[in-house]
């Protein structure tokens, strides 16, 4: 049978590359004071940049987890059976430190260097993060049980994956997750029903009975939970096996049928008459846990600024290699205006993360720690709210290739949402800023002290300053306003990052776009007058 047609103009695959040869997450390393971890993200990042790696993250989305009730006998077991390349991935990120590792070491930028990493390695699959992060978040909040975390805080450190359910202290690494929402509460967690009962035992244990609406990955070994004990909401440790090696009854009712995330496992589930073991004082429980769930928003933040740089890549990959009416995609002007903007929103995205991620090795410095409270709530609300609109674009740049699995890029459209919903939505993200502006007055004064070592470096960003200044001394009706307000907050801080560290057609773009009042709403609005192809250049992928 004759050829009916020959391929040509089919862009070749994005591999064998280094993911980490980022230009602003470089430069955030180093300012940080983590380039000594450049060697090994780069190690890490041509790893990612491989075909072998890309598969992995292809076969665990579209060979999802099963959960196991029962065993073939009637036994209870909830389990949850993973594709061995699930395992892979989590070995990798588990070897490079990308979970808990950063709390036992001592070295300048540990946090930092973990993020840059967490970044990357995120850029190969996301749904095995999720545990990745939570395991990360998890340590400073077991230490308000010294005796707790003393027992488990070097298995959660170490860079050992030791897969499966068995009693924490005979393993060589542990992993551990966050159980808070319910079916009636959601976000509002003082509405949980769950009852927290002192046992009888002197082990100083107590018994858990209620459910969790929303765990993920299940098959952690140990559990951060919040239950209402005598004196109030409370948070509790809970391992999955028991230290007399006998399961405790968390009973797994179902897995969650999501919209992406697919690879990573969530649950509903029932504790009946579980043991766990308080951590904190009763009635303190969210006080207790905030710290973790501050540092999931930054992985939340870090997440979305991972998605947006892959998606910026592959749309720069696309355009270089497609043609169309004459030339190159990325040369037709109006394809470059949209790429650069995805390219500006990313860098953008980037930049203000992992100066996020350098206030957490800082936490001995108040200053940095009232900037690092409000600088996170108002950035994962807003990096976290582009995401969506950031995987659309880019896939568009595919045209109707990038509508097809085979691309990658559906994936990354249905992942984008999550990291604006995990840890408080677009309303809660927004008004815990105002709540951390009315409780913690020093993070408003820490917030301005970041944003105007920039000033003077561009009249744009110095008039939207103001602006935000303005804005913050009308509270008339500034709950109705508070989305509006963190916008403007989150894009000030982005601005000054980059003015003072950026590009200079990146720093020139962005505030001519975000503060000069000459751009549209949907990406590709650039005004005239900007280096499109500077900053088309930072996402080019180089052999």
């Amino acid at each position: 049978m004759p050829a009916t047609h020959e391929v040509t103009n089919q862009v070749p695959p994005l591999a064998s590359h280094d993911v980490a040869d980022d230009p602003a997450l470089l430069a955030g390393l180093e300012r940080a004071g983590a380039g000594w971890a450049a060697g090994e993200l780069q190690e890490l990042g041509r790893l990612a940049g491989t075909e072998q790696a890309q598969e992995w993250g292809r076969l665990v989305n579209e060979n999802e987890p099963v959960l196991r009730t029962h065993d073939r006998y009637g036994n209870r077991i909830d389990e949850v059976e993973f594709h061995p390349y699930w395992h892979e991935l989590m070995k990798v990120a588990t070897a490079h430190g990308l979970h808990g590792t950063p709390w036992q070491d001592p070295r300048q930028g540990a946090h930092a260097a973990r993020a840059a990493k967490f970044y990357v390695w995120g850029q190969v699959e996301a749904g095995h993060s999720c545990p990745i992060s939570m395991t990360y978040a998890a340590i400073p909040a077991l230490r308000a049980n010294p005796e707790l975390a003393a027992r488990y805080e070097p298995l959660l450190a170490t860079t050992e994956y030791d897969f499966g359910l068995r009693e924490p202290s005979t393993k060589r690494g542990l992993l551990a997750g966050m159980s808070m929402t319910e079916k009636q509460g959601g976000s509002d967690v003082r509405a949980n029903t769950t009852s927290a009962t002192p046992s009888s035992s002197s082990d100083g244990s107590y018994t858990l009975v209620g459910h969790k609406w929303f765990t993920s990955a299940p098959m952690c070994d140990l559990f951060l939970t919040l239950a209402q004990a005598p004196g109030g909401l409370s948070c509790f440790l809970l391992p999955r096996v028991l230290p007399d090696g006998s399961r405790n009854p968390i009973r797994l009712q179902r897995l969650k049928d999501k919209l992406g995330n697919r690879s990573n496992a969530s649950s509903e589930i029932e504790y009946d008459h579980a043991v766990g073991w308080l951590v904190g004082e009763e009635g303190r429980g969210v006080r207790t846990i905030i710290e973790m769930v501050n540092n999931t928003r930054l992985d939340c933040t870090l997440g979305s600024a991972s998605g947006m740089r892959l998606g910026a890549v592959r749309a720069v990959h696309h355009a270089t290699h497609r043609r169309a009416f004459g030339k190159a995609l990325v040369d037709q002007p109006l394809m470059a205006n949209v790429l650069a903007d995805l390219v500006l929103e990313s860098e953008a995205a980037t930049t203000v993360a992992m100066r996020l991620a350098a206030a957490g090795d800082r936490r001995d410095d108040p200053q940095e720690q009232a900037f690092r409270r409000l600088g996170l709530a108002v950035s994962k609300y807003w990096v976290c709210k582009r995401a969506p609109m950031h995987a659309a674009e880019a896939l568009e740049c595919f045209g109707g290739n990038g509508y097809v699995e085979e691309s990658g890029m559906p994936r990354l459209y249905r992942e984008a949402p999550l990291s604006s919903i995990w840890e408080g939505s677009g309303n809660v993200a927004a008004l815990d800023a105002l709540r951390a502006m009315g409780k913690q007055p020093e993070s408003v004064a820490a917030f301005f002290a970041e944003v105007e070592q920039a000033a003077g470096g561009d009249a744009r960003l110095d008039d939207a300053v103001d602006r935000v200044r303005k804005e913050l001394t009308d509270l008339d009706g500034i709950e109705y306003r508070a989305r509006r307000l963190v916008e403007a907050m989150a894009l000030v801080l982005q601005g000054s990052l980059l003015v003072r560290h950026g590009h200079p057609a990146v720093a020139d773009a962005f505030c001519a776009s975000r503060f000069g009042g000459d751009w549209g709403i949907a990406f590709g609005t650039l005004p005239a007058g900007v280096d499109t192809g500077a900053i088309i250049e930072r996402a080019a992928v180089r052999s």
